[in-house]
């Protein structure tokens, strides 16, 4: 007999926030839902040791709450991670939700953010200010001011040694789950903001070209920070994919 409960949503962070910065788009989520801290995050153990994207989705599994396959949904770094859980742990991944992912970067792209994690451990509060401004810019943005300074407090408040090591992995793991993403075999949705810079709209039409079963959305107007910028079109877009993915697998 087929269960009647629906699959639960796993929401995994980008690299320097937290589980908290979900909460804007739980609200509107049509299934129960869980956020998960990456490890060096939130309130996981700092990390003091080199990382990649194994030893972060491994940490990730350990962690899952369910056995039944769920609906990973991952952000920046998290989705980068995603990719690999539902590469390596197929059977824990009904469907995989990556939001302003990276994807193959190209020798310029994987230049430019090499540049920034040689820099990132340097008069770190400045660097804050810079990703809060270019995420959230004064004169464009329609966030309230206080999710935007709760953002800059979880930024400010990391551990810097487990930023660096995280942010490493973000620059690096790309590359890492390049050469698997023709396996992954779950419904895939690759969604990013017309104007992330970062994780660009042909990043994720470069992901939905390299897995069999995928699906690409770009939301107008938006950003980086989708889930905070504008949950409700993000919530949206994955309470539809997800309806659309259930029941096809047994």
């Amino acid at each position: 007999m087929t269960s009647t409960k629906q699959p639960l949503v796993v929401l995994l962070h980008g690299v320097g926030l937290d589980r908290t910065m979900w909460k804007p788009l739980r609200e509107q989520l049509a299934h129960e839902s869980v956020a998960l801290d990456l490890p060096g995050h939130g309130l996981r153990p700092p990390l003091r040791s080199e990382q990649n994207l194994a030893s972060l989705a491994a940490d990730v599994l350990e962690r899952l709450e369910t056995r039944e396959p769920v609906h990973l949904v991952g952000f920046s770094l998290g989705a980068l991670v995603a990719q690999y859980l539902a590469r390596f742990a197929p059977e824990r991944v009904l469907t995989l939700s990556a939001v302003n992912s990276v994807c193959r970067r190209t020798a310029e792209e994987s230049a430019a953010v090499e540049e920034r994690l040689a820099t990132a451990g340097t008069n770190f509060s400045q660097g804050v200010d810079r990703a809060i401004e270019r995420w959230f810019p004064a004169a464009a943005t329609t966030v309230d001011a206080q999710l935007i300074e709760a953002t800059r407090q979880t930024m400010a408040g990391n551990d810097l040694e487990s930023y660096l090591h995280a942010y490493a992995v973000f620059a690096r793991g790309d590359q890492e789950i390049a050469g698997e993403l023709d396996a992954i075999k779950q419904p895939t949705l690759a969604i990013t903001g017309e104007l992330d810079p970062g994780s660009t709209p042909q990043m994720s039409r470069r992901l939905v070209a390299a897995v069999p079963h995928g699906r690409l959305r770009i939301i107008p107007g938006a950003r980086h920070m989708l889930p905070v910028e504008n949950p409700r079109a993000l919530a949206a877009e994955l309470n539809s994919f997800f309806s659309d993915n259930e029941g096809k697998q047994a």
